[in-house]
């Protein structure tokens, strides 16, 4: 076999979960806009340096410019072995890829192949992957979907965690797009990935999932915070069949309390968020629930919150979105204990063999 080895998308994702490495070879900037799965970062050329580069190439020559390059990614990829790689033995097989599978990833993988690693490099580069992505997205997934319904703080998502943690095929998007799907439902510490990231997160997952077992999914809107959900799939999970879970008013309001503890804790952040209900709620019920956050009144608030904005909202949209919702299997949990959730994520699997 002559290393590197030229391997087309179609036979790279045939072994994606095989290789024991998938070298991003492309600036910081572009790998943290999206990559493949379980890439790393090892670029030939940094963000500044791409700029110097590219500068050079359109206002002095392209001689010049490969001169200058030439020698930023050699300095480059020497710094990644010696740093990232010395340790690894002669089998250790890497997949290195760009944007376009051409200079970049080609000088990585032709300096790989010297030292005698069995490296592969990526034909296409990181633009055919997204190609792939694009095309996959646009087909309504073949999957049996079981999708969770419930008004705001009924457990949905501790549901899912549970179900995942017992062995059931689980599509958390709300976890993929680091966002809890409300105006309250950013993360302080964690913003969301971009739109380009959330959707191969999606494609990955989908990729792994057996058609002839359940998906348990959410009902989710067609946006989680900033990012869209792709349409085919959210046209297959509105068709799906429902599971509508419920809680206790009582219940939902401590569930809420534990699980959005950054802005419980925090009045200010809160009221920044409440502000953005106004449209909906106008100024004179807005500045009311921010006076209850800043007395810390937050039981009270969390409760006028799901009977004047969350429940009427959801009762508004479930039936409309979701078709089959009123042939909803039920499950009400009695508690929010993690006995409670687990009895019910056991029930979930049982029901749907």
């Amino acid at each position: 076999m002559k290393y590197p080895e030229i391997l087309s998308l179609e036979q790279v994702l045939a072994q994606l979960d095989q290789f024991d490495a998938i070298i991003d070879a492309r600036s910081p900037c572009e790998y943290a806009l999206d990559h493949l799965p379980g890439a790393i970062n090892a670029p030939v050329l940094d963000d500044a340096q791409r700029i110097t580069v590219g500068t050079m190439y359109k206002q002095v020559g392209s001689f010049e410019a490969k001169k200058l390059g030439a020698a930023l990614v050699a300095k480059n990829i020497a710094l990644h072995i010696e740093t990232l790689w010395l340790e690894h033995p002669r089998e250790w097989r890497p997949l290195v890829y760009c944007w376009r599978g051409g200079n970049r990833s080609g000088a990585m993988a032709h300096i790989l192949s010297k030292v005698g690693w069995p490296v592969a490099q990526l034909d296409g580069g990181y633009k055919a992957f997204r190609a792939h992505v694009n095309a996959a997205l646009e087909q309504a997934p073949a999957l049996h979907f079981k999708v969770i319904c419930g008004t705001t703080g009924s457990g949905k998502s501790r549901m899912l965690e549970v179900l995942a943690a017992q062995g059931a095929q689980v599509l958390d998007l709300e976890q993929l797009a680091a966002h809890r799907g409300s105006v309250l439902g950013g993360l302080p510490s964690q913003p969301q990935p971009s739109q380009k990231a959330f959707e191969t997160a999606i494609w990955n997952c989908l990729r792994r999932f057996d058609p002839g077992q359940p998906v348990f999914v959410e009902s989710e809107s067609k946006k989680v915070g900033n990012l869209r959900v792709p349409a085919a799939l959210m046209e297959t999970m509105r068709s799906a069949d429902c599971i509508a879970m419920s809680l206790s008013r009582a219940d939902r309001v401590r569930l809420l309390l534990e699980d959005y503890q950054h802005y419980t804790g925090d009045a200010a952040a809160l009221n920044e968020q409440l502000t953005y209900l106004t449209p909906l709620h106008g100024r004179e019920r807005i500045s009311r629930w921010q006076t209850m956050a800043n007395a810390g009144e937050m039981a009270a608030l969390v409760e006028e919150l799901l009977a004047e904005h969350y429940d009427p909202a959801y009762l508004r949209s479930i039936d409309r979105n979701f078709i089959r919702y009123q042939q909803a299997q039920s499950l009400t949990l009695a508690a929010i204990d993690d006995g409670a959730f687990l009895a019910g994520a056991r029930h979930l699997i049982a029901s749907a063999r």
